[in-house]
Parts: structure tokens; sequence; C-alpha cells
């Protein structure tokens, strides 16, 4: 029996801790009702008895304390809610723990917003990890040796998981039921709580949102002109030339600011500002195509889906209430 613990930070959201202590009981339960041994013990690890979350508004009774549980196989770190970087400092003392049961060889899960937390342990130095999509930008300002995976679903390296924003996270509990119970379970758990097994990308939810939180001033008038002109035909020359810095050195410096590439950014405005209409619109594809600046249909949909994860037709279908209608 695997040894499952669901840490109670504080501020943690409530159904973070809710949902996966719901999921790994669920599974237990299909084992006993099919005549066979429950596959998990499951515990709420807490730094008290009783967690306060959502500023007193719930509370959390704990079954054991960290000081008090000395071996374990499974840790679940939940979401966390409000200011990251003051929920990682109220949460440290978990840190050393966290560490000291990787070491003796738990694996470590975190949970859409809960990878600020393993982040904080170093655990994740020099690997990947994902996150909420919105909290992107401040996730790699917090912890630059990570390497942040966007758009990804689940990652999983060296014994440490992640998931991607909000309720991706069911999609990580899913592939964890799989590697310790077996495939069947895991279709099971799927169907009973009715989720979309093996979805690999939150790429259709991003919405993009160009960092600004830097002190180059040429980069960020770039970013605004970018965002400001994205209907026009806009090259990295063209804006090395405009705020007078030398390409090269303007790519590095935009790079080092943002987080992406000139081209990917210029790329990543106009997808977002397609979005939009394809989402709002009733225009065709090849209508937005032109409105956002492109002129080649192969090329804009390349471009698209690598960012989305669908085709422009096929994200219109999905977000545009008359498309799907029709």
């Amino acid at each position: 029996m695997k040894h499952v613990s669901i840490l109670v930070p504080i501020e943690a959201v409530p159904s973070a801790i809710v949902d996966p202590r719901y999921m790994f009981t669920a599974v237990n339960q299909f084992l006993i009702n099919s005549g066979k041994a429950p596959a998990f013990e499951i515990q709420l690890v807490g730094l008290s008895a009783q967690v306060q979350l959502n500023s007193g508004a719930f509370a959390v009774n704990t079954d054991i304390l960290i000081s008090d549980l000395k071996k374990t196989d499974l840790i679940i770190i939940p979401a966390l809610s409000g200011d990251m970087a003051g929920m990682v400092e109220l949460n440290q003392p978990f840190v050393p723990w966290i560490i000291d049961q990787y070491e003796k060889g738990a694996e470590v899960a975190s949970l859409c917003l809960g990878a600020f937390l393993l982040a904080s342990t170093g655990l994740l130095n020099g690997r990947s990890c994902s996150t909420h999509w919105l909290s992107a930008n401040e996730f790699r300002s917090m912890f630059p040796d990570v390497s942040l995976s966007d758009g990804t679903i689940i990652t999983e390296i060296d014994g440490l998981y992640s998931s991607g924003g909000a309720s991706s996270y069911w999609n990580l509990l899913l592939h964890i039921i799989e590697k310790y119970a077996g495939r069947e379970l895991s279709i099971m758990a799927a169907k009973f709580f009715a989720i979309e097994i093996d979805r690999q990308s939150q790429s259709p939810f991003i919405m993009f949102n160009g960092q600004k939180k830097h002190e180059d001033e040429p980069v960020k008038r770039a970013q605004e002109f970018i965002e400001q002109n994205y209907k026009e035909k806009l090259s990295v020359e063209e804006l090395a030339d405009r705020f007078a810095i030398g390409r090269r050195h303007f790519e590095r410096r935009f790079k080092k600011a943002t987080n992406n590439t000139p081209s990917e950014y210029i790329q990543r405005v106009k997808v977002e500002a397609a979005k939009k209409q394809l989402e709002n619109s009733s225009k065709n594809v090849n209508e937005v195509m032109y409105d956002v600046g492109y002129l080649d249909s192969k090329s804009f949909r390349a471009v698209f889906k690598k960012f989305t994860g669908l085709s422009p037709a096929d994200y219109k279908q999905k977000y545009n209430r008359q498309a799907a209608a029709a």
C-alpha cells in the first residue's frame, strides 16, 4: 500500500486538498468493491492540527503533523492562493521536510500554483515543471533556475511531478493513479469524475500577457509598439532600427527581459488578437488571418497551432458560440 501525504499549507486552495483526497479514496473504494485490498493510505499533513483557509472561511483538520510523519511515498502539494512570495515564505517550515522525504525516496507532486512551494525547495533547479499559465512570468522571476514548460499539463522528472493551471491537476492525479495502480483504475477514475483522460496541453486556455516587469525601457517600448501595431507586418530588423539598437544586441536584450524572442513575441501578440476575433466575431479564418497581419494561410495556421494546440478553425468551433451552435 502506498502512503499518500496531502499537505495542508497555509492559504492553500481548499479544492486542491479535497479533490486529491477524494480521488485516492474513490480508487480505494473501486478496489474494495471488486474484492481487492485498497492501494493507498491517505493522510492530510500539516504544520498544526487545524489549518485556516480562505482567511478563515474554511478550516481543515489534519491527520498528522509533519514532525510526526517519518516516511511517506508520495507528497501532494496543493495549489496556493494569494501573493505567491508571501505564501512561500509562510509555508517555509514544509521545505526541509519535503527535501528530507524526497531524499528518502518519496515522490513529490505539485498541483497548479503549488509549484511555487515545490520550486522553493530547490529540488526543481535544472529541471522542468509546469504551473498555471497566468503566473508564468512571476514564477520565472522568482525561480530563474527552473525551466518552466509553457502550456504543458503534466511534467514528470526524477520523481517530481507538476501540473498546469486550475483543473489540470485532475489529469496529473489520473497520471499518478495509473503509475501506482494501473491503467484500468485510471480509466475508471476518469469516467467516475468525468475527466478527459490523457489531456496533454493547457495551450488552448492560455491568454498571452507579455512580461513587462523589467527595467529595460527600450524593450518595453518595443513591446508596446508590437501590441499597438499587430495588424502590420513587423520584422525584428524594423524594431531594432526603430529603437536604435543593433539587431543581435536587441534580440538578446528582448529575450532576457521578456523570456520570448522578438519574433515569438510578435507571433504571440498576433495569435492572441486572432483568438479574440475567432471567439467573438463572425469572421472566417482567412478574414481573421488578414486582420492580424498574416498573408500566408499555411504560416498562420502553423503559428496558431504552435501556441494554442488547435487549428484556427477548431479553435473557433470550440469557443465561438455561433460556430458551436452551427
